[in-house]
């Protein structure tokens, strides 16, 4: 995961506008390309969340009042960091168009050895 964190540092975090057949170039579908960003961009939204959360629990202080949160100065650090990387979906989209997504249809290859 660090590579990807490393990789998307210099990526534009702002949404723009892309070209629809650029998209669709791979697939011949932009609605296939589009699920296959969206299961990219939902993959890398919950290993980012999962990696946060451990790199929180390090500094994670047990007391006994519920009441009482302390943050440091490391844990807010941490989340501006994750705050500033690219949307996921960003990440997917890019990664997609360098052409760095493997993908593959399960049931069109059940349907070719039915055949």
């Amino acid at each position: 995961m660090s590579d990807i964190k490393t990789k998307v540092q210099g990526l534009d975090p702002n949404v723009k506008a892309r070209d629809i057949d650029n998209l669709a170039s791979n697939t011949g579908n932009v609605y296939e390309a589009l699920a296959i960003i969206t299961k990219r961009s939902k993959q890398l939204s919950v290993d980012l969340k999962h990696e946060l959360h451990q790199k929180l629990e390090e500094f994670a202080v047990t007391t006994d009042a519920i009441e009482e949160v302390s943050e440091n100065k490391e844990q807010i650090e941490i989340s501006k960091f994750y705050e500033r990387l690219p949307n996921p979906v960003v990440i997917a989209t890019e990664e997609y168009l360098n052409g760095e997504l493997y993908h593959r249809y399960n049931k069109r290859e059940e349907e070719d050895e039915e055949l």
